[in-house]
């Protein structure tokens, strides 16, 4: 019996969603708006280069090894968010490919494996801390009895983050080692190499560098700093659009609409999901549902600038390794 390929239909799923919400608010208005605000993409593209450059830094911290080059953890990250984000792989795809590409490059496995871990862990914290702010933001610019911040999709977002994060955190100490000795024989039956000496040196290590409370913070502050940069992405986008948001909107829309991403993570690229959360967000001050798209589209736009050659530079060392 075959699996389903839910990844793929997720895939699937998410374009068709794009595709009628582009249809219901106008193609036509959404491609003027984006035409209209093409100048910003160099500069975006500037921003998320740097957003990307803070968290390779806070990666290379985090893993605790001084090789590879700094050049080469960016190349890395930046392929490692393009499988995550373009391909249907749930967000695990690229951090699995991040840690053999860093294995080719002299990082053993177990500190690898270890430090992407905590990287995923401190990046996921940083985001739900991201979020925060912009929620508390909005509080602070809403005087409304009936705040936006209290609806319930915000409201949804954000415990979804934070109990994935709880989940996540739970899986890395005592409880995830038991949960993996419980599960050892059939997981030796589905993969004949798995060894649970190998997943005990793992789960070694991961502590060891857990308990490095300078590195965690550094590597929390980078990560927190990439998403701060990030809105200007945002802010760049609506005045291209000529809409006169300040900082403050640019950045409740950015960090809400992370989190809106976030919590659709098993939705490659978040298709339809990151549109339609744009939607809802932009509402909150009054930009048009066209104008909203747009901006999600100029962010389509970036990805597909970083994430088409990230895909391109695996796939040539994959195939020059072979």
């Amino acid at each position: 019996m075959r699996a389903i390929p839910w990844g793929t239909l997720a895939f699937a799923a998410g374009g068709l969603g794009v595709v009628a919400l582009i249809a219901w608010h106008g193609a036509a208005a959404i491609g003027a708006e984006v035409l209209q605000a093409a100048w910003a993409l160099p500069p975006i593209l500037a921003i998320h280069a740097a957003t990307q450059w803070l968290s390779a830094i806070a990666w290379r911290w985090a893993v605790g090894v001084p090789a590879p080059g700094l050049g080469r953890w960016f190349a890395i990250r930046v392929i490692r968010e393009s499988v995550n984000g373009l391909l249907p792989v749930a967000q695990l795809g690229g951090n699995l490919v991040g840690i053999r590409l860093l294995m080719r490059r002299g990082v053993s496995g177990t500190a690898a494996t270890a430090g992407t871990t905590i990287d995923v862990t401190i990046e996921a914290a940083s985001q739900l801390l991201f979020t925060l702010l912009g929620i508390l933001v909005l509080a602070l610019i809403t005087t409304s009895e009936t705040s936006p911040w209290r609806t319930p999709w915000v409201q949804a977002s954000v415990a979804l983050m934070a109990v994935a994060l709880a989940a996540f955190l739970v899986l890395q100490h005592s409880a995830g080692l038991r949960l993996i000795e419980w599960i050892a024989g059939p997981l030796a039956r589905i993969f004949p190499r798995f060894s649970l000496d190998v997943v005990r040196r793992l789960f070694t290590a991961l502590h060891e560098r857990q308990r490095q409370p300078g590195m965690l913070l550094k590597a929390i502050i980078l990560h927190l700093l990439a998403w701060l940069i990030g809105i200007g992405e945002t802010w760049l986008a609506l005045h291209a659009m000529g809409h006169p948001g300040g900082f403050a909107e640019a950045l409740v829309i950015e960090s809400l609409a992370v989190a809106v991403r976030g919590a659709a993570f098993a939705v490659p690229g978040g298709l339809g999901v990151q549109e339609a959360g744009f939607v809802l967000i932009g509402a909150l001050f009054d930009v048009p549902p066209d104008q909203a798209i747009a901006i999600s589209m100029l962010k389509r736009l970036r990805e597909l600038a970083f994430g088409l050659p990230g895909l391109l530079a695996w796939q040539w060392l994959e195939v020059r390794r072979s």
